[in-house]
C-alpha cells in the first residue's frame, strides 16, 4: 500500500512536536462544591510535601510548591525533558461566603486537597413562618386574691 506524501502535513506535525512545551507554571485543579464545603484538588506530582505553602491574604488563597530534579544535570545527556522543575504557584480568589479560619489542606499521592467550608452565615436555612388563623387568643383567667381576670401581656 502506497502512502501519500504530504509535505505540508509532515512539516506541520514536525513543528508542533518540536515546539510543544508543557505548561510549567500551572497546577491542574478540579474545584467543586460538596454540600457545605468547596473542594479544590490540585495535582502536584513529584513535589516535596515540605515545600508546599498555602496562605490566605485579602481573600486570595495562594498555593506554592517546589519540585527539584532528581538527576544531576551536569552528568547526563537529556534525550527529552518534559517534567519541569522549579516553583509552581496557583491563586484562587475567595468570596465572602467561605470560612477562612477553617480551611484545611491535605497532601496525598501527589494531590493537594483543600477543603474550604461555607461560612455559617452564608449557609441556606429554613425560616419558620408563623401565621395567625384569624382567631383571637383566648383570654387567660387566673385566680388571684382579688379574683379579677388578668389578660396576658408583658409585665413591666
Amino acid at each position: 500500500m502506497a502512502t501519500r506524501f504530504d509535505p505540508i502535513r509532515d512539516i506541520d506535525r514536525f513543528f508542533s512536536e518540536v515546539t510543544r512545551t508543557p505548561n510549567a507554571t500551572t497546577l491542574p485543579m478540579d474545584l467543586y462544591r460538596d454540600g457545605e464545603v468547596f473542594i479544590a484538588r490540585i495535582d502536584m506530582p513529584g513535589v516535596d510535601p515540605s515545600s508546599i505553602d498555602v496562605d490566605v491574604e485579602d481573600r486570595t488563597l495562594t498555593v506554592r510548591a517546589r519540585r527539584e530534579s532528581e538527576v544531576a544535570d551536569k552528568d547526563v545527556k537529556w534525550l527529552t525533558r518534559e517534567r519541569t522543575n522549579g516553583t509552581y504557584a496557583r491563586q484562587l480568589t475567595l468570596g465572602n461566603r467561605v470560612a477562612l479560619d477553617r480551611i484545611r489542606a491535605d497532601y496525598s499521592d501527589g494531590v493537594l486537597t483543600l477543603t474550604i467550608p461555607v461560612a455559617e452565615e452564608a449557609r441556606p436555612r429554613k425560616i419558620a413562618v408563623s401565621h395567625d388563623s384569624g382567631q383571637t387568643a383566648p383570654e387567660v383567667v387566673e385566680s388571684s386574691s382579688s379574683d379579677e381576670p388578668r389578660s396576658p401581656g408583658i409585665d413591666g
